[in-house]
């Protein structure tokens, strides 16, 4: 499922209300950091020179669809879409531009990144991410072998503990994100429930302490076909010792 303009929706978001949607990567493919198993956007694909939209282009195509939309109350403006939307060579520009045309039309709403947490080694994509409301950080697994095989980095040196680092540099004003999933692909087993999965997991989040953690499930139709939904039950047992710990989680399953 791409999508198929700059500015898509309002959309009703399991996560976060109405969201108005900000499309950054290539409108034809998919173009990600990542190649997650589950990723309704489904698989990376080779392009040498993939067209993105121009910072000018997000600027007018954003203010166009505020401007009919100023009698519709908004949540949120939410950049994610057909793949990672902090690769974007001028993603600063794009969420001060962002800010400055949701202060003018609509300053209720909250300017919110969907990321996978890959690009947060570059100072630019840290300043603009720290001028945004919420910061949706993605991390599914706590182990290096299970965060490839579900994730599929492009860069196959990405490790875990580099990505912890990163995610630090928020000083747990962030929203944690991850999927929980079973399945098999390319004949390897992915879940990361398991006890040795979850007490990793459970690590990483008492050292990066985020203000909010939002776990789920797949929803969509995935790529990899033979990947299994987690309960109702089984999510609730996962957040039950966060819960009793006093973080706060959601739980979209």
């Amino acid at each position: 499922m791409l999508f198929q303009s700059i500015i898509y929706g309002p959309i009703h978001s399991r996560r976060l209300g109405t969201s108005l949607g900000v499309e950054l990567m290539p409108l034809e493919h998919k173009l990600c950091t990542f190649d997650c198993v589950y990723c309704e956007c489904g698989w990376n694909e080779p392009v040498k020179h993939p067209i993105l939209p121009t910072r000018e282009e997000v600027r007018e195509a954003l203010e166009a669809k505020l401007r009919d939309l100023s009698t519709l109350p908004l949540d949120v403006i939410t950049f994610s879409g057909n793949g990672e939307p902090t690769l974007h060579p001028d993603f600063l520009g794009i969420i001060e531009d962002t800010i400055a045309l949701r202060d003018k039309y609509c300053p209720m709403a909250k300017v919110s990144v969907l990321s996978n947490s890959t690009q947060l080694g570059r100072p630019d994509v840290l300043q603009a991410l720290r001028l945004c409301d919420n910061r949706i950080l993605k991390l599914d697994a706590a182990t290096d072998d299970m965060m490839r095989r579900i994730d599929q980095p492009v860069n196959e040196k990405l490790n875990v503990a580099t990505i912890i680092d990163w995610l630090k540099q928020f000083n747990g004003d962030f929203t944690l994100q991850t999927c929980f999933l079973k399945g098999m692909h390319n004949g390897l087993i992915l879940d990361n429930t398991t006890s040795k999965e979850l007490s990793a997991w459970y690590k990483a989040v008492d050292i990066l302490c985020p203000k909010q953690i939002m776990i789920y499930v797949i929803d969509r139709k995935t790529p990899e076909e033979h990947l299994e939904k987690i309960s109702r039950e089984q999510m609730d047992s996962i957040a039950a010792p966060l819960i009793a710990k006093g973080y706060d989680v959601i739980i979209s399953a």
